[in-house]
């Protein structure tokens, strides 16, 4: 297993940790208790769980895939992790290709959890298929893309619940270093005061991602199924990445406490959604995806000119216990300067805290904290002491002024990048499975998340 500086960062995020009574649980952390089922790896975040060796999981790896499935894009990854001069892994692979290999896998049963991260029009019915035969979940986000998927998702977390399964989904974007500490000093009240319950206009809570369809995986160039452009398999941008934007709202504004869309109290309501399109040229398509001309199920959204139409983009409004939030999120086709990015403001009382991502900041996301009053020296003072109170979580970590407030300086063993996360997402969810349960907090806003994202889709048509 890879050696984590980010250990002790967990602890902080989990210190609230709910529970609905005493759970037992079959997992004691012991080596290879833990046997992967991959189903239908049909993106590339189905390798990046694999990146690294877990002493907890066999490396023995049982593989179902439909054939028109892109296994061999799955499979180069992990002989690329088990071949790497550097910390390779060592994951053998047993595959079976067949119509049948959703039957197959509850019929073998070789494992106890089940990984998928592929086409997201079949996901739920995965999951709920894996829950039905008592398999453990980790799946890649997004679990449903569509209203119509979110009562079978609530129906299978509660029976997984009964029948004390772990199912969950893999939210990377929690162990970014800046959006971590903007957690941690939006809960500092002398620097940051309390957060603000903004406007539809002026949200008091922001957040924006731009992806990109081209894009460097370990190393080399992503190629793309072609369904990842039809939004019927893939979902619009609403009920994709917007899920992960939502979850840092709820995670970061409320930490450690469950927001439940059926709690009157809880005030989840989305207030306004809108969705837009992306072209993309003949060219660039068959340069992601290594084919050409587009397939019959494209060929709706292609124009007289041959230019495809992706409803790529989204962005909606919604409000928490009166708190004001606003999620948007944007596909270009490829950031020739970097790769994807990221924005997002909390607004404070004494101060707000920024995420930038630009090309000032090399596109690497840098955390500001901007002061709402004048600043001065005794702000300056203030936020010195709220940085020295993270310690020892955060040691290292000071503050410079720039053009766009004070600039967080991060030490750079607490910087990881996106391919890290999956591995710090997966070590999580393995110690989830020894506590033999989810936290409170996780398991009520997993549901809370998909609600607002399919209700924004749905009022965005």
């Amino acid at each position: 297993m890879r050696a984590h500086v980010l250990a002790s960062l967990l602890l902080l995020v989990c210190a609230a940790c709910g529970a609905r009574g005493q759970p037992t649980s079959d997992f004691t952390g012991a080596d290879d208790e833990v046997g992967l089922m991959i189903q239908d790896p049909g993106h590339f975040h189905a390798a990046l769980v694999q990146k690294y060796d877990y002493s907890q999981i066999d490396p023995a790896v049982h593989v179902y895939a439909p054939v028109e499935n892109e296994v061999g894009s799955y499979l180069d990854l992990i002989e690329r992790f088990n071949t790497r001069e550097e910390t390779p892994t060592n994951w053998t692979q047993r595959i079976y290709v067949g119509g049948d290999y959703q039957e197959k896998m509850a019929e073998e049963k070789p494992g106890n959890l089940m990984v998928v991260a592929g086409n997201n029009a079949r996901k739920i019915g995965y999951i709920q298929h894996a829950v039905e035969n008592g398999i453990n979940v980790l799946a890649d986000k997004p679990m449903v893309i569509t209203p119509d998927g979110f009562p079978t998702l609530r129906s299978t977390v509660e029976k997984a619940d009964e029948r004390g399964l772990l199912v969950n989904d893999i939210m990377t974007e929690r162990y970014v270093a800046a959006t971590r500490l903007q957690r941690a000093l939006s809960q500092n009240e002398e620097l940051f005061g309390e957060l603000r319950e903004g406007s539809p206009e002026k949200p008091a809570i922001t957040k924006e991602s731009v992806h990109h369809f081209y894009k460097m995986v370990a190393g080399e160039p992503l190629i793309r199924p072609a369904w990842f452009f039809d939004v019927d398999q893939q979902g619009e941008a609403i009920a994709d990445v917007s899920t992960h934007l939502v979850d840092l709202i709820l995670w970061e504004a409320f930490p450690g406490e469950p927001i439940d869309y059926r709690n009157e109290a809880d005030g989840v309501e989305v207030l306004s959604a809108r969705s837009w399109d992306t072209e993309m040229t003949p060219a660039q398509f068959t340069q992601v995806t290594g084919q050409q001309p587009y397939p019959e199920f494209l060929q709706s959204d292609v124009d007289s000119d041959s230019t495809l139409n992706v409803a790529a983009n989204g962005e909606f409004t919604f409000t928490v216990r009166g708190i004001h939030a606003k999620v948007s999120a944007e596909w270009d086709y490829e950031n020739p300067g970097g790769g994807d990015t990221h924005y997002s403001i909390m607004r404070g009382t004494q101060a707000n805290l920024t995420i930038r991502q630009g090309e000032a900041q090399n596109f690497e996301p840098v955390l500001y904290v901007e002061p709402v009053g004048k600043g001065g020296d005794q702000f300056a003072a203030t936020l010195k002491k709220a940085l020295k109170d993270l310690s020892p979580e955060y040691e290292g970590v000071t503050a410079e002024s720039s053009e766009f407030g004070w600039r967080v300086n991060i030490p750079e063993r607490y910087e990881e990048g996106h391919e890290e996360h999956f591995a710090s997402v997966t070590e999580q969810y393995l110690q989830y499975l020894i506590d033999g349960q989810l936290p409170e907090w996780e398991r009520t806003n997993l549901l809370t998340k998909y609600y607002v994202t399919t209700t924004a889709y749905e009022m965005s048509r």
